[in-house]
């Protein structure tokens, strides 16, 4: 029957495939015929009797419906989408609801126990609804038993059922789950091969929909039946041969996808559905939702929409592209339901999930209202249906110029890092902390150094340690910006003024200034802005003032420099609150994602408020992983890694770390990690390489979507990658770290010598700046000089060893590293000793056991402040004998130790 329903299909032009509606007042509707189940046998539909939506290459649609929709109610004040109410046992989906907050069990569905266990912790944790992959009918079996316990447990929260090839197994366990998600590219059309299908027409293309009636028909009346929901979750990456051919991997074949799926739904009369549009990759991710929700406003159907950035990632990162996806269709009122899929267990999802949704709850309160109320009225031409960067002027050479300009900003998307002087006076930490390489103490740029710093003051002439690391790294092609009236009060040449672009008309440049900038809060007229077309600038800041919305205030600059074609890179600027560094990229991604995923905008500028203590290093890589997840600037490598489920072959957080420990130095590699290929080859659209399980204990590598080495052991898979990436010529060696190693024999305690790391037993009295502390029996002790007897030493705590390393600081401070164990898992945060009021001071941060960090400078006891287990690059070398000491704190620790004293009291300089 099958193969009659498609031949009828094929003589029939696409005109037949089309309802006719007459026009109404308002706008034309397309509605589907009524029908109740069992009025039609699916097995004798005559697909040409349907009624689909018009095609939309031919222009059919146009023609039916009118031009396409804005995607969003309003661009200037954020209203939520309005949807119908889409019900899931007792969660409720649309915009008369809460966001509702999901996430997916990574168990095997067959741990009927296990699964349940992880569904509890989870509703305990605050999700709304679980989803569980469901492979077969013993899954299917399973599925039963996990709802059925957690209802014995008092557990009603919603279960969904992940569904990928299987009809049959999609309609057994509908008996069981309150909603199915369905994958419109593989529900009926099984693996894609890729192969290339030739349609010259639309007729050609509609023609091959009878199998897609035939598998998915029983499906919606079994679900309208039961009354259970259903996602039409459309997947960048799986998308049919059928689609591939016909529209590309493009976000209109993920639409023109879910469209003809929801198409079969309102035929059968069955609207208990929602849409979803998942890539990994952001921007495309972006795209496709809008043009979904655009399409939807055109077709005068208001169905919810679940949002999710698929195979985002674990750590910072995953987050950083989650917040970016997600924040932007939230900003604009778009989303009814959330997932945040981290490569982590499913808990710790809920987190980031909550906050970005907390985030949506916010854009809508009448504090907001008020500031996007308060931006000035401005015309948003913004072409949603396709993404294109706004093309900006880089700095360029001028004749007579003592610095090189060029390199003030980056044509991929800079990273400006906001400074002051008091950070200057370490310079060795300084260069690392804005990811400077570093020679016999100089500095040189690096694939993520911050292309230009702002100096939020200015040292004096006096200050030469600070005016030579400034002079460096000027020299190293790193931009120095300054605002006016300090330039002004203290010059240093070469330096970039920023001017508020409202003083733009009066300011005095003064003579030391090489180039301007200006910075603009939003509040200007559209008349200054649209000045800076006559003025010679080499940047613009974007920094909204907070009684403006920051992304309409942002906007509207980029709307007026279009009007009047300026051509000004624009940085956007943005002071971080006091918080979590967890949550840094998820409020960086919400707030300044959306305008760089619309290519508006040439990089980005991170600071703290007064309140908060980010470290400099911190917001600088923080700035690069924004860059990087709009699509931008690699810095590194990218990890397309799924988040695991019951699929997954392989321990999927295991072995993302792995690969990442030994791959993460590759910048502009792609490399895509998937437990399984449920997804299909097309998960790796993003990627260069792949990493697939393919079976239990078996591994397949691809080079794009291509296998080229199957059935490859889990011990042996890594080692296999990395092959791979040197045969096609994309490896480089890891560089060595600035640090030069102890030889770790040299480290072990000896009795009554020193572990002081540098392997010469004298407990630190070589003036080189080691450990002041001695090591007895693997005890530390506290002891004032070499020349104390072992036996009058006093043990403090155990000796834990320390790896020294040498610092670039004139060669000649050392300083250490500790490997934190199991039993001494919490340090003093490595930021404290960074010589900075912006770093984080807390006394404690909790490490995670096995991971590098610098030990603490001075180890708590009761209150009394003692020797250091290392010597902090503080500014000082310092020993127990008193030789070689210089720096103020060095001295006073120095003296101190000598003379036997406790160290009571403020330290001298606030380090």
């Amino acid at each position: 029957m099958r193969a009659a329903v498609c031949v009828l299909a094929l003589v029939l032009p696409a005109s037949a495939f089309v309802a006719r509606t007459l026009p109404s007042s308002t706008r034309r509707v397309h509605r589907a015929a009524a029908a109740k189940p069992g009025d039609v046998d699916c097995d004798e539909v005559c697909v040409a009797d349907l009624e689909w939506t018009p095609p939309v290459k031919s222009g059919e649609r146009d023609e039916v419906f009118g031009p396409l929709k804005d995607y969003c109610v309003d661009r200037r004040v954020v209203q939520r989408r309005p949807t119908r109410t889409v019900e899931c046992g007792p969660v409720k989906f649309g915009s008369e609801h809460p966001v509702v907050r999901q996430t997916m069990a990574t168990t095997d569905t067959k741990d009927v126990e296990g699964t349940i266990e992880q569904c509890i912790r989870c509703a305990d944790e605050g999700f709304d609804l679980v989803r569980i992959t469901v492979q077969g009918m013993k899954e299917a079996d399973a599925c039963a038993k996990i709802r059925q316990g957690l209802l014995d447990r008092g557990y009603d929260i919603p279960l969904c059922a992940d569904m990928h090839f299987q009809p049959k197994v999609a309609m057994k366990v509908a008996e069981a789950f309150e909603k199915i998600r369905i994958n419109p590219g593989n529900f009926a059309d099984g693996r894609k091969d890729f192969e290339e299908k030739i349609y010259e027409n639309d007729e050609d293309y509609v023609a091959e929909r009878g199998y897609l009636v035939e598998a998915f028909y029983p499906l919606v009346d079994k679900c309208k039946e039961l009354n259970r929901a259903m996602r039409i979750g459309t997947n960048h990456g799986s998308l049919s041969s059928r689609v591939l051919s016909f529209y590309g991997d493009t976000p209109r074949g993920m639409v023109e996808s879910a469209i003809e799926f929801a198409d079969m739904c309102r035929q059968r009369d069955y609207h208990n559905f929602v849409f979803s549009m998942k890539a990994s990759n952001p921007v495309v991710m972006v795209q496709a939702y809008r043009l979904l929700a655009a399409e939807q406003a055109r077709l005068g159907w208001d169905y919810p929409i679940h949002l999710g950035v698929t195979e985002a990632g674990e750590g910072e990162d995953g987050r950083m592209k989650s917040a970016i996806g997600i924040g932007t269709l939230l900003a604009d009122g778009i989303g009814d339901t959330v997932r945040v899929s981290l490569t982590e267990d499913p808990e710790y999802e809920y987190k980031p999930c909550a906050r970005l949704v907390s985030l949506a709850g916010e854009h809508l309160t009448p504090e907001s209202a008020k500031k996007q109320g308060a931006v000035a009225k401005f015309d948003d031409t913004r072409d949603f249906t396709k993404y294109g960067r706004r093309e900006s002027s880089l700095p360029e050479q001028r004749e007579g110029d003592a610095t090189d300009f060029r390199g003030l900003l980056h044509r991929d998307g800079s990273v400006i890092s906001s400074v002051n002087t008091e950070m200057l006076q370490s310079p060795d930490y300084f260069y690392k902390a804005i990811g400077c390489k570093t020679a016999v103490g100089m500095p040189f740029k690096d694939i993520a150094t911050s292309d230009s710093l702002l100096l939020t003051d200015v040292p004096p002439e006096s200050d030469k340690k600070a005016r030579t690391a400034i002079r460096r790294l000027q020299e190293s092609n790193v931009g120095m910006v300054v605002p006016l009236d300090l330039l002004k009060e203290t010059p240093i040449d070469n330096a970039v003024a920023l001017v508020p672009l409202a003083e733009a008309a009066t300011a005095e440049i003064p003579e030391c200034a090489g180039r301007v900038a200006y910075i603009a809060d939003g509040s200007e007229t559209d008349t200054q802005i649209a000045a800076l077309k006559d003025l010679d600038s080499v940047m613009l800041i974007s920094h909204p003032a907070e009684t403006l919305s920051r992304l309409h205030a942002s906007r509207r600059i980029f709307a007026i420099l279009k009007e009047h074609e300026i051509d000004i890179p624009v940085i956007h600027m943005m002071e971080a609150a006091k918080g979590e560094t967890t949550e840094m990229a998820l409020e960086v991604g919400a707030a300044v994602g959306p305008l760089l995923v619309d290519g508006l905008g040439d990089g980005v500028l991170l600071a703290n408020k007064p309140d908060a203590t980010f470290g400099l290093e911190f917001l600088r890589t923080t700035s690069f992983g924004l860059l990087q997840g709009c699509r931008m600037r690699n810095t590194k490598t990218e990890f397309v890694s799924c988040p695991s489920c019951g699929r997954t072959l392989f321990d999927l957080q295991e072995v993302t770390a792995q690969i990442s420990s030994r791959t993460g130095h590759l910048p502009g590699v792609a490399i895509a990690i998937m437990g399984c290929i449920v997804n299909g080859p097309g998960e790796m659209a993003d990627a260069d390489f792949g990493y697939v399980g393919g079976a239990p204990g078996k591994v397949d590598l691809y080079v794009g979507k291509e296998v080229i080495r199957r059935g490859i052991p889990n011990e042996e898979a890594c080692d296999g990658l990395i092959e791979l990436i040197k045969e096609y010529g994309m490896w480089k060696d890891p560089e060595p770290e600035e640090e030069e190693a102890v030889e770790e024999e040299a480290l072990q305690p000896r009795e009554g010598g020193g572990c002081d790391g540098d392997g010469d037993g004298d407990g630190g009295g070589d003036g080189d700046g080691n450990v002041a502390r001695v090591c007895v029996d693997g005890r530390w002790c506290r002891g004032a000089d070499d020349a104390t007897p072992a036996a009058q030493l006093e043990p403090t705590s155990p000796c834990r060893r320390v790896r020294a390393m040498r610092c670039m600081y004139f060669k000649r401070t050392h300083f250490a590293r500790q490997r934190v164990s199991e039993s001494n898992p919490r340090v003093h945060s490595v930021s404290e000793v960074r010589g900075s009021k912006q770093t984080q001071t807390q006394t404690e941060t909790q490490t995670q056991p096995g991971r590098r960090r610098c030990a603490a400078p001075l180890v708590m006891d009761g209150g009394v402040r003692r020797g250091s287990e290392r010597a902090c690059r503080m500014h000082a070398g310092y020993s127990a004998g008193g030789a070689h000491v210089y720096g103020d704190y060095g001295d006073y620790l120095s003296q101190t130790l000598k003379n036997g004293r406790q160290m009571t009291g403020e330290r001298p300089r606030d380090w």
